[in-house]
Order: C-alpha cells, then structure tokens, then sequence
C-alpha cells in the first residue's frame, strides 16, 4: 500500500508531465503552422521534432517517480501487467485527463490564442482508425520491450517511436486517449474535432490491449516461461 505521500508525488508527477506533454504538442504545432508559411509538411516537421525530444526528457524527468504514463492506455497496459493497482491506475488517469486539458490551456496561453476553444478538424475514416490501432500497438511494444530488455533506453526510443509514426501513420500517432480529448480543445494545427475522439479512443485502446497480449507473450516464449 502507497503512503499518502507517495502516492501524491506520483499523482503530481503525472499531471505535470501530461500538462506538459501537451503545451509541447499543441505549443509547437502553433509555432510550426505560424512559421511553415503554409507548408504544412515544414509545420508537422517541426511539431514531430519537439513531440519526439519533449517526450524523452519528459520520461528521464517523471519516470523515476510516477513511471512517466502520461496516457491512459500505457496506465491500463500496467493494471493487467500487474504493475499497479486499481485505484491508483484509476487516480493516474483522472490526473492524466486534467493534465492534458490543462496543458492545451497553458498552449493557447502562450501563444496568445483563445484559452477556450473547440477543434473543427475533423480525423475520420477507417485508415485513421487502422493508424491510431497500430500507433498505440507499437508505442506499447516499445514500451514492453525495452523496459525488459534496456530500460534505461526507454525514454528515448518512446520518443523515437513516436517521432517516426507522427510520418508513417495517417493519424500523426496520437496514441493516448488524453491526449486526444485535450487536443479536442485546441482549434489549432494538433487539433481534433470532437465527433472523431471516440473512434480514436476506441482504437488507441484495441491498440493497446494487441500490443500487450502480443508483445508479453513474445517476450515469455524469449525467457522460456
């Protein structure tokens, strides 16, 4: 059983580095599509790098605490790994949800955009669909694996993993339910239009569960269990 202390330190950590996590996706998708001139391409170039080298910091920064989440699905990948318990990977995401809205908040704040704002870009179709599921597939295998095999490399190939499939998915791998429903509330370049969070969030987290049935039974036939 976590102390009450404890279990607030990681409780913050999670907030905080979800909020985070956030004012660098949606802060540097604004920087980008204000700079790109238009070139949407040179916008989501700039957006993938600061995702890609924010999250790697983010993980060296949170992971020692909380485990560096930051996403509800890497959180209920952890509950049936038995690598947590109930209430507390139900705490972790409440806190992750808050986070992530609030740093769409603190984003906007920045930049001198609306606080309060409502996406009207609409992400639909079944390839978005079939992009979110292997987004998340591959983000918890990398996940799984590297933590087993080279831990102390995790940070940086989430943040590698995640760069690379923001090109080669056509959902620009949002791969986390918080984050998905915060950049609901961003009309801006990461923006998403409500109507399409609940087919992203239903994907991210079939996604989820292949890539922990898929990559926890590779690695058990690897040990020889």
């Amino acid at each position: 059983m976590l102390s009450v202390t404890r279990l607030q330190r990681r409780l913050f950590a999670e907030w905080l580095g979800t909020a985070l996590l956030l004012a660098i996706v949606i802060g540097s998708g604004i920087m980008g599509e204000r700079l790109a001139g238009g070139n949407v391409a040179v916008a989501l170039l700039g957006n993938t790098l600061a995702t890609g080298a924010g999250l790697v910091v983010l993980i060296h920064m949170f992971g020692p605490i909380s485990g560096a989440h930051f996403n509800p699905v890497v959180t209920l990948a952890a509950w049936l790994g038995r690598g947590i318990g109930g209430r507390e990977a139900l705490s972790f995401v409440g806190v992750q949800l808050v986070g992530a809205i609030m740093g769409a908040w603190l984003a906007h704040a920045m930049f001198g955009e609306a606080l309060f704002q409502v996406s009207h870009k609409l992400r639909a179709g079944p390839g978005q669909a079939v992009s979110e599921v292997v987004a998340t597939f591959g983000l918890i295998g990398t996940i799984l694996a590297t933590q087993r095999k080279r831990p102390d490399f995790t940070p940086v190939a989430v943040g590698l993993y995640i760069s690379s499939a923001y090109w080669f998915t056509a959902s620009t791998s949002f791969a986390n339910p918080a984050v998905t429903v915060a950049r609901s509330l961003s009309d801006t370049f990461a923006g998403i239009a409500p109507p399409c969070v609940p087919l992203f969030v239903a994907a991210q987290a079939a996604g989820a569960l292949l890539g922990l049935g898929c990559f926890s039974w590779l690695y058990r036939e690897e040990n020889g269990a």
